[in-house]
């Protein structure tokens, strides 16, 4: 699903929302989680999943065009865990 898509949801499961509004609705969610994320904090939605940073040690990778060994520096990336009933109604397919 694209996030344009999200946004015809959520303006179809709402009708008293414009367009816009609904736009808006889905860029604060999004905004909030995001936000949430750069604190180190947790974003968890029962049912749903939980979202957390996860820290990444520097470690020494290779370049795959000239093999030559690069270092690539410590990050935090962006994890998701998908909930219980999340996991349950996929898995019924």
């Amino acid at each position: 699903m694209l996030r344009s898509e999200l946004v015809d949801n959520v303006h179809r499961d709402n009708p008293y929302l414009t367009r816009e509004e609904s736009e808006r609705v889905v860029a604060v969610i999004l905004e909030s989680i995001i936000q949430t994320l750069e604190k180190g904090a947790r974003v968890e939605l029962r049912g749903f999943g939980a979202f957390s940073a996860r820290h990444r040690a520097a470690r020494k990778g290779r370049n795959p065009r000239t093999g030559d060994p690069v270092m690539v520096p410590e990050k935090h990336v962006p994890f998701f865990r998908a909930g219980k009933e999340l996991k349950a109604r996929v898995d019924k397919q």
